[in-house]
């Protein structure tokens, strides 16, 4: 199964971090069940370029916060998790993307109106797109 993670080299987030948060985001959001086969390490590391090091961090660290669970000789799977911690990080996913959309407008030196305005134009777009 290729999961569709998108990493930017770019980023000052480091990339296991990125791998980390799309992962959770893709469980929370519900796209991936649980109990479901996740890549082994070798095979996450060769799809999205990156060393073997790295997929081992990211899946450590969420083995460790309880969104997937290695389960010896048979592999990795997306674990069991509670309504309350898919909730907290669909929240905090989201208000993090708003903050930094907010900061990079202060940045412009975008008005509070100015920002308000083009977040009521955004919005307004993706309700078309619905």
């Amino acid at each position: 199964m290729e999961l569709p993670i998108r990493l930017s080299k770019d980023s000052r987030e480091p990339i296991y971090h990125q791998i980390e948060n799309q992962l959770k985001a893709l469980i929370a959001g519900n796209h991936l069940q649980a109990g479901t086969p996740l890549p082994s390490i070798r095979v996450l590391a060769k799809d999205l370029e990156v060393s073997v090091i790295t997929i081992r961090r990211a899946y450590q660290n969420l083995e460790y916060q309880g969104f997937i669970q290695t389960l010896q000789g048979k592999g990795t799977f997306v674990a069991e998790i509670e309504k309350k911690l898919k909730n907290k990080v669909k929240t905090t996913s989201v208000y993090e993307t708003f903050e930094k959309a907010v900061e990079t407008a202060i940045n412009y030196d975008y008005t509070i109106e100015e920002i308000e305005e083009i977040f009521q134009e955004v919005l307004a777009a993706c309700r078309k797109g619905d």
